[in-house]
């Protein structure tokens, strides 16, 4: 049974188990909350709300998530109230003299994380707002103070926005939440940056990831059961391809629920995999589900709510539908529903999830073939306005009353000062703006010629809360233009006549050097007694004009190979 109590004004859920006391408490705030100009606001303050505690015989984490961020802690029933207490008591009174320290620990926890196969997702789904800012690094780190800090934690770290779970017999002695007073925030609303669906992208991992949208109900959660079956079978135990097959199902608390989907392949096995992926999502999609199947995934689920544990298990998830407004089922519900999924019901799932999906395919793929329309890379227009030459190439950067625009080959990138979601400034002129739907543009004073103006125009028509003043970059870092092309566009100022001049020396060359072996073979082969003084001038004039020919072919080498 899962008692609803009341500590200190924060909704309590307390649920018995066997094992040693776990305890949490989680806040309706993530990063989805922020935007990418203050990203990684949320996270810094869960790293300074634990900062003070150090190291505990007991393991205690915090967990910062795009709809909420927890803390939460196992160990003895003081050890738990003495964390939650001390962690509340940070949040009312942060540590900032730690803040410069724990902006530095982010900045190394975010280079350390790597590239996973997954990270991208979120950014071409939703562009640089909302549930997109996971895939951003945190750019509001630098400009962060004590006072953003302050105000995000009295808006968001309340007693009203907050549940407490427990898996114990009681309520720890001692425990205490001095949060302060607030109301429960809503989730935030979501963004899409994709015109239409299905579509896909092309990344670097070596792997097919499905990304779906679908209603959150009981029959997608066995939905993701059975494609993971699917998958299975298909890539792994008959095609041999794949190795790691895995699916996911993640609430976004608005009623909806994120689908995923995942295969890895070797680079000379995605072509087979991206097909036998491209197959099973066909294959579900038109209904043709193995029963099996599905028995197998509702009898697995079934085994997981007849555990001892089951109600300890549930209370973070509980906790979290109690913050969003979502239904929390009891158990015998949860079973009724599981028991009551149809082949129909799957087959509706099917459909829902294969219209709003998105497919990540490996480099040098497409999934246009299979009905994907390519995720859109490019802008559908440019401002207009000054146009500014890069120094060496073809590109332009045009600079409007409302926007910027940097035409290249492959098609405009567009960012309008009302959709920028940041504008990074770097100490020597470069800038980087980001756009809402995820269209980057950099502008380089040092590849551009630039009027001196032009960069403060742009400063100052975004607003300043969008605004991020960078660290100073190494020289080394800080882009050049491209060596000087020739009309054959090839780099280090080749110029044209090179090759025509190579080839009449070496021409030369091979006519006066083979005269010279023939006067030298001849001069040898003349009686001693018959050789004039002449013929021995002839081999060195021409051995030493072959000499000459041979010097403009070594330096025009030297100068290609600069």
């Amino acid at each position: 049974m899962i008692q609803h109590l009341d500590v200190d004004g924060v909704t309590t859920l307390l649920a018995p188990t066997a094992g040693p006391m776990h305890a949490g408490l989680t806040f309706r705030v993530g990063t989805a909350d922020e935007t990418l100009a203050r990203s990684g606001i949320t996270h810094l303050v869960e790293h300074l709300a634990l900062a003070p505690l150090g190291l505990a015989d007991y393991h205690f984490n915090g967990v910062t998530a795009p709809i909420f961020t927890s803390f939460h802690m196992q160990g003895s029933e003081q050890d738990i109230a003495d964390f939650l207490t001390a962690v509340c008591g940070s949040l009312l009174d942060l540590p900032l003299a730690r803040m410069e320290v724990e902006k530095e620990i982010l900045r190394t926890e975010w280079s350390s994380r790597g590239t996973a196969a997954i990270g991208d997702l979120a950014l071409w789904r939703h562009g640089a707002r909302d549930h997109g800012l996971s895939s951003y690094p945190e750019f509001g780190l630098p400009a962060l103070t004590a006072d953003d800090l302050r105000q995000w934690v009295a808006r968001w770290f309340t007693r009203e926005n907050g549940v407490l779970w427990i898996a114990g017999d009681r309520v720890p002695a001692g425990l205490r939440l001095p949060l302060p007073e607030g109301v429960r925030q809503p989730v935030p609303p979501v963004s899409s940056a994709l015109p239409q669906t299905p579509a896909y992208f092309v990344n670097g991992s070596r792997a097919v990831v499905l990304d779906a949208v679908v209603r959150r109900r009981t029959a997608a959660n066995v939905f993701t059961g059975v494609l993971e079956r699917e998958l299975y079978r298909a890539l792994r135990q008959e095609g041999g391809l794949s190795y790691a097959i895995q699916t996911g199902y993640e609430p976004r608390g608005d009623g909806h629920v994120t689908l995923r989907a995942l295969a890895d392949a070797l680079p000379e096995k995605q072509d087979a995999v991206l097909g036998g992926f491209v197959d099973v999502l066909a294959k579900l999609r038109v209904g043709r589900f193995d029963q099996a199947d599905l028995d197998a995934t509702v009898a697995k689920r079934e085994d997981l709510l007849a555990t001892a544990e089951v109600d300890a298990a549930r209370l973070p998830s509980r906790a979290l539908n109690l913050l969003t407004g979502e239904p929390n089922l009891s158990l015998d519900e949860q079973r009724a529903e599981l028991k009551a999924v149809t082949i129909g019901d799957l087959h509706d799932v099917a459909r829902e999830a294969t219209s709003s999906a998105l497919l990540m395919v490996p480099d040098g793929h497409r999934a246009d073939w299979a009905g994907f329309v390519a995720a859109p890379t490019c802008s559908a227009d440019a401002v207009a306005g000054t146009t500014y030459r890069e120094k060496r190439g073809t590109a332009e950067l045009r600079v409007g009353t409302d926007g910027v625009s940097y035409l290249a080959s492959h098609g405009p990138a567009t960012i309008r000062y009302a959709e920028c979601a940041v504008l990074l400034a770097w100490p020597d002129g470069g800038r980087q703006l980001i756009g809402e739907d995820g269209i980057s543009l950099r502008i380089e004073p040092t590849l551009f010629e630039l009027h001196p103006a032009t960069v403060p125009t742009i400063d100052a028509q975004v607003p300043a809360d969008r605004q991020v003043v960078m660290p100073a970059r190494d020289p080394e870092h800080i882009p050049r233009p491209r060596p000087a092309e020739s009309a054959a566009g090839r780099p280090g100022g080749r110029s044209w006549w090179e090759i025509p001049v190579l080839v009449l020396c070496w021409l030369a060359v091979l006519g006066v050097g083979g005269l010279a072996l023939i006067f030298t073979v001849g001069t040898f082969a003349t009686p001693a007694e018959e050789r004039d003084g002449w013929l021995w001038g002839i081999v060195v004039v021409s051995w030493l004009l072959t000499a000459i020919l041979a010097l403009p072919i070594v330096l025009l080498r030297q100068r290609r190979r600069r």
